[in-house]
């Protein structure tokens, strides 16, 4: 079997790899939502793959990985892997967490991720009110994680945040000292949550980036009896392309909360740092980011020797990021957590994919598939007329 061509067309608001091969079975692989400037980067990497068999994933692998960077410059790669897994699955009539190793859970837990409610303000009653609205979620989630302080518009909302100016740009533009009164807020928006929730469904917070080494310390101290899931992205995170693992350290070695950060993050080697120096209590690379699922699974192994905990990112990786989440997670050791669960957006996206279970999240988990590949496949009748005139020979 050989790689006859790469195509990349996006979907609504998301990118989609298709590998195709000489044998007329082809591969599906996810980019985050809102990086449809990646299209051209997936044709960079065409005439480095063609003619290879797709099912020799590493050797594949090892042609490209090294060409891409921390989010969001891993994503044509890591798209590029999870379509060769599928190709392999699919060729060899078995799931992709057999090939991976097999699964050793029938189903895997997911916390909120894209499933959010729209925040009217960011006081504590509208934090409470939201997990109010998460409680009654269909999905039943047994973890929910909400957005706060530089991850969330309180720089731009509650008066005399923090000391620094308030900034316009990409994601999550600001950073600075917290005043007293910003810090006491984000506390006070905790409380108001644990207090919805109780001891029943376990809460983590997106905090950042954004933050100094010392509020970090400092919040993370004043929630530790709250006992959160974990205080995720403080210090470094999305879309920045480093990992401050000494600065990760302190606030890790100050309290007992958990500190998460990985999302960012591009390939194994620069999980290392964090991982060996014990700098955070769980890691949380995203497929769609780090290089793939293998390279998920490496990270959460080598973390696992470290007794460090594994909970992937995946808020907007898609209907088949979803997919490729549920393969690899179902075989990764018992440090893993749960992932971030990823819907379909628009909502039409649930009419151009077939495999997906009906309801996929029952009581706070997603039983594994066992179809071959990655398990969830778009139905080209289905899906082409989503496609834009320059995307037309897309399923051809």
């Amino acid at each position: 079997m050989k790689i006859t061509d790469v195509k990349c067309a996006v979907f609504g608001r998301h990118p989609v790899v298709r590998v195709v091969t000489d044998e007329g079975i082809c591969g599906y692989g996810a980019i985050e939502a809102n990086k449809s400037h990646h299209k051209p980067v997936v044709g960079f990497y065409k005439d480095l793959i063609v003619g290879e068999d797709p099912t020799d994933v590493e050797r594949v692998m090892l042609k490209i990985r090294r060409l891409g960077a921390f989010k969001p410059w891993g994503a044509a790669v890591s798209a590029i892997e999870m379509a060769l897994w599928d190709i392999a699955g699919k060729a060899a009539g078995l799931p992709v967490h057999k090939l991976l190793g097999g699964k050793v859970r029938d189903r895997v837990r997911v916390y909120n991720g894209a499933v959010r409610t729209p925040m009217t303000g960011q006081t504590p009653e509208d934090h409470a009110a939201a997990m109010t609205r998460m409680r009654a979620a269909s999905e039943g989630f047994t973890i929910v994680k909400q957005a706060l302080a530089f991850h969330s518009t309180m720089p731009l909302t509650v008066p005399n945040f923090f000391y620094g100016e308030p900034r316009s740009g990409p994601a999550h533009p600001h950073r600075g000292l917290l005043t007293e009164r910003g810090l006491r807020h984000v506390v006070e928006c905790v409380q108001a949550m644990k207090e919805v929730l109780g001891d029943e469904i376990g809460l983590a917070l997106d905090l950042g980036p954004g933050w100094t080494v010392q509020d970090a310390i400092r919040l993370a101290v004043a929630v530790e009896p709250m006992s959160l899931m974990w205080l995720e992205d403080m210090l470094t995170g999305d879309y920045v392309p480093y990992v401050n693992a000494a600065q990760y350290r302190e606030v890790t070695r100050a309290s007992t909360t958990p500190i998460h950060t990985g999302e960012q993050i591009y390939l194994r080697q620069n999980f290392v740092e964090l991982i060996e120096t014990q700098a955070v209590r769980v890691v949380g690379p995203d497929p769609c980011d780090v290089g793939g699922i293998a390279e998920l699974k490496w990270v959460a192994e080598y973390a696992d020797l470290h007794g460090i905990s594994m909970a992937p990112h995946g808020t907007g990786d898609g209907l088949i990021g979803l997919a490729a989440l549920v393969q690899v997670c179902a075989t990764l050791p018992d440090n893993y957590i749960a992932f971030e669960y990823p819907v379909g957006k628009p909502d039409w996206w649930y009419d151009i994919v077939e495999g997906l279970p009906d309801p996929i999240v029952q009581d706070g988990f997603i039983e594994v598939w066992d179809r071959p590949g990655m398990g969830v496949d778009l139905i080209p009748e289905a899906a082409r007329k989503y496609l834009s005139p320059e995307d037309a020979d897309f399923f051809d």
